[in-house]
This record gives C-alpha cells, sequence and structure tokens, in this order.
C-alpha cells in the first residue's frame, strides 16, 4: 500500500522540507493517519513496520502501537534509529508521550550526544506539555534548566526542540508562562548565539500569547 501511494512530487516535497531518510516512499501524513484507522491498533504490527526502515512504515508505527505496550527500550531502540526532525516529533507527538515511561526518558535523552536523540528529550517536553493536561506543574518546572543547558547546543534541530520545549511548557498556564518567560529572557541575555535564540524564540511567541 505504502510503496502504490508514495510519489515523487511528495518526495521532492518532504526534501524541501529536510524530511530526507535512507527509504523513502513519499506519501502524506494526512494518508498515513486515514490508513493507520483501517488497520487499528497492533503492537506487533508497528514492531514489524519499524523494522523495515522506510520512513513512512516508521511514522504508521506511531499511529497503530499501543502506548501501553511500548517499552522503555524498545523507545531508546527508536531513538537511536531517528534520521530526521520528522519522524522524531511525529514519535514523541503521537507515540511516546502517551507511555508510562515518557517522563523519565526525557532527562536520559537530554544527555545524549545524538542529535535526534537530544532532540527527542525536548519534542517529548512539548507534547507532554500539550497533551497531558493533568500533569502537575512540578513536573515541568524540573525539564527548565535542562532546557538552559541544551539551549548552547547550535545543531539547528536540537535548538529548535528545545524552543519548542520552552514555548510549549509556557502554554500549559498562566504560572507555567510565567516561569518559562523568566527562562527564556536569562537566555535571551546570553553571549552564546543559539542560547540567545532560543530565548529570543520563546519571548515572542510567548508574548503573542500574553
Amino acid at each position: 500500500w505504502l510503496e502504490r501511494r508514495g510519489t515523487k512530487r511528495n518526495r521532492e516535497g518532504m526534501a524541501r522540507f529536510g524530511i530526507v531518510a535512507p527509504k523513502v516512499f513519499g506519501v502524506s501524513v494526512s494518508d498515513l493517519r486515514t490508513y493507520a484507522k483501517t488497520l487499528g491498533k497492533s503492537h506487533a504490527l508497528a514492531l514489524a513496520l519499524w523494522k523495515t526502515g522506510w520512513y513512512e512504515a516508521r511514522m504508521l508505527a506511531a499511529f497503530v502501537d499501543e502506548p501501553a505496550r511500548v517499552t522503555a527500550a524498545q523507545m531508546d531502540r527508536w531513538a537511536r534509529d531517528f534520521d530526521n526532525w520528522a519522524v522524531c516529533d511525529h514519535n514523541c507527538f503521537h507515540l511516546f508521550d502517551k507511555t508510562p515511561h515518557a517522563y523519565a526518558k526525557v532527562p536520559v535523552w537530554a544527555r545524549s550526544k545524538e542529535e535526534f536523540v537530544k532532540r527527542a528529550a525536548f519534542a517529548l517536553v512539548a507534547s507532554l506539555a500539550l497533551h497531558d493536561k493533568k500533569a502537575d506543574d512540578a513536573k515541568f518546572v524540573r525539564f527548565l534548566p535542562l532546557i538552559e543547558r541544551a539551549s548552547a547546543d547550535e545543531r539547528n534541530f536540537v535548538k529548535k526542540g528545545v524552543s519548542w520545549a520552552l514555548r510549549g511548557i509556557g502554554h500549559c498556564n498562566p504560572r507555567m508562562r510565567a516561569e518559562a518567560l523568566a527562562v527564556a529572557r536569562r537566555l535571551a541575555a546570553s553571549d552564546v548565539p543559539s542560547t540567545r535564540w532560543v530565548g529570543k524564540d520563546a519571548i515572542r511567541d510567548l508574548s503573542q500569547r500574553g
């Protein structure tokens, strides 16, 4: 199905947005989402899809996997396989943040030297901030020092993930917005270019929502 649905136009469009992987069919996320609904949930299928190495199969895996059956070891394996920002963010947003291991993975991945594993830590923070409406503020406050430290990472996909996490925390509620803005202002005053960029990016976004 994936091979039949893929198009050269989609592959070229993905490449323009920096979505590059060794094996790509060229299927839109919208089509993947629709197809996933016909498949239902299946942990075994998700694991099999991931092993194929195809970009779209791995995106589909996040839609069909069962969060309660995802293990911490599986999350680590998949994170090490991330080879572009889209598959990283997609898995964090649609699967990993719903697992029992989500909060515990953030500080572990934040220490990684691998670009997309480290990005996954902060994409996961942003996803949790948006989706976990019952979380105590303290769960997100403890991530702020991680954000401050990682803001010095000049790699494009990392710093954008860090900004996303800070902005996501700031969107939780008024108290967290104040906490996030305080961090953002410190970062914006830094002499480190990437740190300064993260701070200014967050201030721009959070100030608009004030």
